[in-house]
């Protein structure tokens, strides 16, 4: 059964990466793509009639109230929030580590989740139905010494993820949190990693349309994935 087709996802940093590849197979499947981007447009890319693009920045508050008010004109309202957008910056030693560091990865991965969730329930909670999705990571179960600041991030999305969770389900909404292990993704830059004992963002994007591709009623709180190669060392 395609529970997709014909429903709108508004996604966060849907350019590249998880983001772009979940929006590309949602098209596939018929869905309605919201893509909310900071550097460039998706639709730059890829031309489809059920695809829109908005420039903005999570952490932005004004850019979030703008690009849902966006959403909504374009395509009357709003099923599933897909939060994805993140920045991952190492702090191998946080004594030397600059407060930049810490505010864009607060900034985005925490106070962008929050913006994102206050104004999707807006539309949400006057028609008791809904899902919102985070993009979460391993790295909000299990601390890396280079990334501290980093997991922190992970840890605070994961805790509103779970309170909000608790908090709407009376109301018909569904929260789910999407964990995946180490991803071969532009999140590692030049740096050295055993990348061919990573997911694929394909992979990621395949588990996110599983979590979305259920009925109305089914719920999944929580999915952790890695690839078995990296969990075997």
């Amino acid at each position: 059964m395609n529970y997709l087709k014909d429903k709108i996802y508004f996604i966060t940093g849907a350019s590249g990466g998880i983001g772009k590849a979940t929006a590309l197979q949602l098209l596939k499947n018929g869905a309605k793509v919201f893509d909310f981007s900071r550097k460039r447009q998706l639709s730059a890319e890829v031309s489809h009639e059920n695809l829109h693009s908005f420039r903005g920045d999570v952490s932005v508050e004004s850019d979030v109230i703008n690009g849902f008010q966006n959403c909504i004109e374009r395509f009357g309202t709003i099923d599933c929030l897909i939060n994805n957008a993140g920045v991952g910056l190492i702090s191998p030693d946080l004594s030397t580590t600059e407060l930049d560091i810490y505010d864009q990865m607060i900034n985005v991965n925490m106070r962008g989740v929050f913006l994102c969730n206050r104004e999707v329930l807006k539309v949400m909670k006057p028609k008791k139905q809904g899902h919102i999705v985070t993009v979460i990571s391993m790295a909000g179960q299990r601390t890396n010494p280079t990334a501290p600041i980093y997991a922190a991030s992970k840890f605070g999305a994961r805790g509103l993820s779970s309170g909000l969770a608790d908090q709407v389900i009376k109301e018909g909404i569904k929260v789910t949190d999407v964990n995946p292990g180490p991803t071969d993704s532009d999140y590692w830059g030049d740096r050295t990693v055993p990348r061919e004992k990573f997911l694929k963002i394909e992979d990621v994007a395949r588990i996110i349309l599983f979590v979305l591709n259920q009925p109305v009623d089914v719920i999944i709180r929580e999915i952790n994935f890695d690839n078995m190669k990296f969990l075997a060392g």
